[in-house]
């Protein structure tokens, strides 16, 4: 029931209690005292009069008293209104009379919009349809009703409904409807999942006890249930796949599912029929112990499944959208994770650098960098490194990605009060040596993170900036002092993932100057260089490769296989820290860190194609910046500005040579 307008309230609390309520008083339920709480609470939460009774006493009113208050109710509403009252339990409607006129006449939005509910045809002189609202008098309600049924030669009957009983009315046919779509999202699963075969031929193993099943064996058994088949399938194809994300979006028409495989989306499946969105969604939320009934608010979880003998994790995430909820994954694969820094990092003096960092026995080493670029991977290897008997080392993450044996991590629980801040701050009483931090977000955990690495502690935790000088503006604007980042930083190592060109299939061509050009690469002495880009293969070249039998084994004609890292390591000397301490601009720091011997994303990502490693469509693709180039080219100019009369090598971009005073010099 909701809340009374004022008209309403004056029936039911007048001088003395209404006839209800005197009964219940003469009936020894309730005392005038609780009988006044019930009824200012039931005006202030609009909950029925006879459910915070109960609430009140404890004990449940009999089924006269509740009919007697039911007809009484009715009375009122029809006094109030001026129209005749509907009692459900006394006139029954059929759901299928009612759910047919909503489909076909009264749109289900109107209805919940107006509170209202089509119950029949009236077959009078003149034709019309009979409606119970909650709200009779709803003039907006009534327009809405006119527009839908003078175009249809029918005059609008109205009858009043307690709220009650309307949102009993309108959940049996929700749920009627809803098991409709299920049926037919079924029927639609069940072709769907015969099209996807070449799936089962799968390892099995027994689960750990925090496992819930072997996605192989839940597909043999999931013969009945093809909902459950389809989704189980999805799982088993990125795993197969190699994808690190699953994205399940709905779309106007359709239901897409696409995996990141290399960093790069990809459409996984021909599109799926839109009505068996509701169904996969909700499959998908109870595998990660989701809410099923929530679909506004965002929502997190995890799928732990058996594959091929491994456990795999999935960290689900939901999205409500325009047409439904999109659901992403992330495939957390352990197995399939090599740890080690020398297997990440390609370059020998960036690898000696970040080594060096990180057996420092106290500081701060930050690693930076977007979403999904390898950070967490990083961190992982300077631990596992790290890692011995002789070493205390803790973990705060949200989640935790990756197990490690011999050290101390733990989940991040903000429900209970566990952030990351609270997190460090209970290290500091635990005796450790080397502390990761998952993520740096705020200032509370940025400052907990530099007192503990100005404590003689080694903390290590991720920022998101997009190099490493910038990190040093992102402290500041999140509040930290730059005494405490100068005394505290060892270093920055900002990083980000390219994909690796096939070794199989690639296709050697010599660059033009042009092309060298764009790049901040000289085209002098480097022509004879041999560079690679990808026999990326098209949807029609891929199809005919198959026919022909021509489809590159390594790379599936995908013209990439995996990633590799680009490093850009800048450690803090004492010019650093000076300008640090002064508050220096990002480009003077990072002007100081290539001098220091930075090599920015750029060189890095550069050099990598010169070694074959990856293309220049990769690095435009993911690192190639302005402000990048900007900083390649004023590197190489400070190494190379040469006198155009005596030859002088300059180290500053003087206008008169200092040497022999000519005016201009040459770059």
């Amino acid at each position: 029931m909701t809340n009374f307008s004022s008209q309403r309230r004056a029936l039911v609390v007048q001088n003395d209690f209404s006839p209800f309520g005197n009964k219940l008083i003469q009936s020894g339920y309730v005392n005038r005292d609780q009988m006044q709480q019930a009824l200012v609470e039931s005006r202030k939460t609009g909950k029925p009069l006879t459910q915070i009774i109960e609430a009140l006493t404890g004990q449940a009113l009999p089924p006269d008293l509740i009919r007697q208050y039911k007809k009484q109710q009715l009375f009122e509403l029809k006094i109030l209104y001026g129209v005749e009252s509907m009692d459900p339990e006394l006139d029954e409607r059929p759901i299928d009379e009612v759910g047919e006129l909503i489909d076909t006449l009264i749109p289900i939005d109107i209805c919940r919009r107006h509170q209202l509910i089509p119950l029949s045809r009236q077959e009078v002189q003149p034709p019309a349809l009979l409606v119970a609202m909650v709200h009779p008098d709803n003039l907006d309600a009534q327009d809405d009703l006119n527009r839908i049924l003078r175009p249809q030669g029918l005059a609008l009957n109205r009858l009043v409904i307690a709220q009650e009983d309307y949102e009993r009315m309108i959940d049996r046919y929700l749920n009627r409807q809803l098991e409709r779509e299920r049926l037919e999202a079924s029927e639609q699963a069940v072709n769907i999942v015969q099209d996807l075969a070449g799936l089962e031929d799968l390892g099995f193993g027994d689960a750990p006890d925090d496992v819930d099943d072997d996605l192989g064996a839940a597909l043999k058994d999931a013969e009945g249930a093809p909902i459950i088949s389809l989704a189980n399938k999805i799982m088993i194809k990125a795993l197969t796949d190699g994808a690190s994300d699953i994205h399940v979006e709905p779309q106007e028409e359709m239901l897409r599912v696409r995996f990141r495989k290399d960093g790069v989306l990809h459409q996984a499946f021909e599109p799926f029929p839109k009505k068996i969105t509701p169904a996969i969604t909700s499959r998908f939320k109870i595998m990660a112990n989701l809410d099923i009934a929530e679909r506004r608010s965002p929502q997190d979880g995890r799928i732990r499944r058996q594959f091929q003998g491994k456990t795999v994790d999935f960290r689900v995430n939901t999205l409500p959208s325009r047409y439904g909820e999109k659901i992403c994954m992330r495939v957390l694969n352990n197995e399939s994770t090599q740890l080690g820094l020398d297997k990440l990092i390609t370059d020998e003096e960036t690898l000696a650098m970040v080594r060096d960092m990180a057996n420092k026995p106290f500081g701060l080493l930050l690693v930076t960098g977007p979403t999904g670029s390898g950070k967490s991977t990083t961190l992982y290897s300077c631990l596992a490194e790290r890692n011995s008997p002789g070493i205390n080392i803790n973990t705060a993450e949200d989640p935790i990605e990756y197990s490690l044996p011999g050290i101390t991590q733990v989940q991040v629980i903000r429900e209970k009060g566990m952030n990351f801040s609270s997190i460090l701050r209970a290290f500091m009483r635990q005796d450790p040596d080397v502390i990761l931090v998952g993520e740096t977000r705020d200032l509370e955990t940025a400052k907990t993170a530099i007192e503990a690495a100005l404590t003689g502690h080694l903390v290590l935790t991720t920022l998101h900036a997009n190099d490493a000088p910038s990190s040093v503006a992102r402290l500041d604007e999140m509040g930290v002092e730059p005494f405490m980042v100068a005394a505290s930083l060892l270093g920055v190592c900002s990083q980000r993932l390219v994909r690796r060109v096939c070794q199989t299939c690639r296709i050697p061509f010599t660059p033009t100057p042009e092309q060298l050009a764009r790049f901040g690469l000289s085209a002098s002495g480097e022509l004879d260089l041999t560079f690679y880009r990808a026999n990326e293969l098209s949807n029609d070249q891929l199809a005919s490769a198959k026919e022909q039998g021509k489809l590159c084994e390594t790379c599936k004609g995908a013209g990439y296989k995996g990633r590799v890292g680009v490093y850009e390591v800048m450690r803090v000397n004492e010019e650093l820290q000076a300008a640090i301490n002064k508050g220096a601009t990002i480009d003077r720091i990072k002007e100081l860190a290539v001098e220091g011997g930075m090599k920015t994303l750029l060189s890095y990502s550069l050099q990598l194609v010169q070694e074959g490693l990856t293309t220049l469509e990769e690095v435009e693709r993911v690192t190639f910046t302005d402000s990048g180039l900007e900083a390649e080219l004023k590197a190489k100019r400070k190494t190379s500005l040469t006198c155009n009369t005596c030859g002088a090598g300059l180290q500053q971009e003087w206008l008169d040579c200092p040497y022999c005073l000519t005016p201009r010099f040459s770059a």
